[in-house]
């Protein structure tokens, strides 16, 4: 009982760090990253583009270069695995901010959801086969003012968007 509960255990964190890596190679825009998230026959439903996750990725690395910076935060991972059949399923709450600029104006909008999950493991690795994103709520809000922090003295998240590597690492 004790090694099927650990073996459990382990399939949850492996499973969690597949969702670091999509939202990571999402933010990073590192499609090797995303990528590494998904089986190469895995599905991605995110209600503009359904078809091929790898397809979906190549698209998202192209498309989110107009914005200044994403970031996705992943919460309230809930998961269920079947060790014997090597699936599980995931619901994921997801809050994901994105910071643009539109004829001069800097814009944060921001867009809540949940990613329902469909996990395989193949061999001794989980990854997800199919994900549909579903929208709850957005919105977008000028940002005419910043936190009275000297912002220059920071390295700049856009720094090392693209490079595959986190600053300082």
């Amino acid at each position: 009982m004790a090694t099927q509960k650990v073996t459990e255990l382990s399939s949850h964190d492996q499973i969690r760090q597949v969702a670091a890596r999509y939202s990571r190679g999402v933010d990073r825009l590192d499609g090797d990253l995303m990528k590494s998230a998904y089986w190469a026959d895995a599905t991605d439903d995110h209600g503009v583009f359904v078809g091929n996750a790898m397809d979906f990725c190549d698209r998202v690395i192209t498309s989110h270069q107009r914005f200044i910076a994403t970031m996705h935060c992943v919460m309230n991972h809930a998961i269920e695995v079947d060790e014997t059949a090597g699936t599980g399923n995931g619901e994921i709450y997801n809050v994901t901010y994105v910071f643009r600029e539109d004829a001069g104006r800097k814009l944060l909008e921001t867009w809540w959801g949940r990613y329902l999950d469909t996990y395989e493991r193949r061999g001794d690795e989980w990854r997800i086969k199919a994900r549909i994103c579903v929208h709850e709520f957005t919105r977008s809000d000028e940002v005419t003012s910043h936190m009275a922090i000297d912002a220059a003295k920071f390295r700049q998240g856009a720094a090392d968007r693209g490079t595959g590597t986190p600053l300082g690492l």
